[in-house]
């Protein structure tokens, strides 16, 4: 009979699929001998734990996310005869084959309900933290924000028992999107500052650090800070351009944006020829980003629809971009507005509406809000279908001076009883 070693490489080197599934199963299904040496049992359990480990590749390659998980599952028994800190990486390991199949979540999340569970059984407290905080993670990818708050809390509890201090940064991190998702800005910042007084007392890992930087950036740009949310935005872009990570795109998406917001459309040219984001120039998501700064700086609302529409999926994706674009649009909407009613008294609203190439319902909404927001004066005129703008009404000051009159002769008064009072 073949040994573990010799049937691994033949599956290493074989070019069947299948042939290489069932020899990575053969070896995980043979026994370790009893009778064999130590040296020999932990070459058996190495190469046991290779063979996992590319099963898990394997079925990633094909995208079979539920073969995955039977690999996943499969570990539990294995894991059981290696070290505690082994056990975690491993799992983590086959967990991260997941990242690359589409559609998967569902079925990890399965598989990381059920690992939970088993560690908690097991007294695996440190690897049940590591999955919980990866259910939370995924739990945000999907908008589970009320499922994930309520794990969030019960592992702030114990890490902080703990004292754990990576892991209680990455969870307080955690909690800052969640907060960010249901639109809670204030405990989201009370949450980040809280990851990053974690993460002053311990060396941070460069991609920990990174995702704290982006979410410094994403929760300073909600705030309409846009010039501070680009420096940390950069920092971002800086640390994970330099490791090659491929989220690095997402950040400079987001620096694209903020020179956009900040009215520097011209900017974008020029940023996309220094080195680091050359690179990333041609590719369709940086594109996306350069034909909204091009409607932008010629105040074209046809050009930024055609934007939003020829570039939907690299647009709309990402709630930041498309939360901070609707805003742009808005404003864009309003100043092609405000220039063609400028030069009118009384104006069509159907004609306000062929001008800007909108609907006459949507104008007429956009209009009454401006109104009410004082943007400029005027009234709509529904049955005659025309807006009538009105010059700027000039404050009374009539009312104002006889206020301050009347204040200074009560001043008179006040003074000349105090004197009678001294006087009697």
């Amino acid at each position: 009979m073949a040994s573990k070693e010799e049937l691994l490489k033949e599956a290493d080197s074989s070019s069947d699929s299948k042939r290489a599934e069932a020899l990575y199963k053969e070896i995980l299904a043979s026994p370790i001998s009893e009778h064999a040496s130590t040296d020999e049992k932990e070459h058996d359990l190495r190469h046991q734990e290779t063979a996992l480990v590319k099963l898990g590749e394997l079925y990633r390659d094909q995208n079979n996310a539920q073969g995955v998980a039977e690999v996943i599952n499969m570990s539990r028994g294995f894991v059981s005869s290696i070290a505690k800190a082994k056990t975690a990486k491993l799992i983590r390991t086959l967990l991260d084959c997941f990242n690359s199949i589409p559609d998967s979540q569902k079925i990890q999340m399965d598989v990381l309900h059920e690992n939970i569970e088993w560690a908690k059984r097991e007294k695996r407290i440190f690897l049940k933290h590591s999955l919980e905080t990866r259910l939370v993670g995924l739990q945000l990818d999907t908008h589970q924000y009320k499922a994930a708050l309520s794990l969030i809390d019960s592992l702030l509890t114990e890490l902080k028992r703990l004292d754990d201090k990576l892991v209680l940064t990455e969870v307080h991190l955690l909690e800052s999107r969640a907060y960010r998702g249901i639109g809670n800005l204030a405990k989201a910042k009370a949450a980040l500052t809280s990851a990053r007084t974690a993460a002053n007392s311990i060396y941070c890992p460069p991609q920990l650090q990174a995702r704290l930087d982006l979410q410094s950036g994403i929760l300073h740009a909600e705030d309409k800070d846009y010039t501070t949310a680009y420096s940390y935005f950069y920092e971002t872009f800086e640390n994970l351009s330099t490791q090659d990570d491929p989220s690095a795109l997402g950040a400079l998406k987001y620096m694209l944006l903020c020179k956009v917001m900040l009215n520097l459309p011209e900017d974008v040219t020029s940023l996309l020829s220094i080195k680091l984001a050359s690179k990333y120039a041609q590719l369709r998501d940086v594109e996306s980003m350069r034909a909204v700064a091009r409607a932008h700086q010629k105040r074209n609302l046809a050009d930024f629809e055609k934007a939003l529409r020829d570039y939907r999926q690299e647009l709309s994706s990402d709630p930041t971009i498309r939360t901070h674009l609707s805003a742009l649009y808005d404003k864009l909407l309003e100043q092609n507005l405000l220039r063609i009613v400028e030069p009118y008294s009384v104006v069509e609203i159907e004609y306000i509406a062929q001008q800007v190439g909108q609907d006459r319902q949507a104008v007429e909404l956009k209009l009454s809000q401006m109104i009410l927001d004082k943007v400029f004066h005027g009234v709509l005129d529904q049955g005659r279908g025309c807006l009538l703008i009105f010059e700027q009404p000039e404050a009374d000051r009539a009312y104002g001076a006889a206020i301050d009159t009347l204040e200074q002769v009560g001043k008179v008064v006040d003074s000349l009883y105090a004197k009678t009072v001294k006087l009697a």
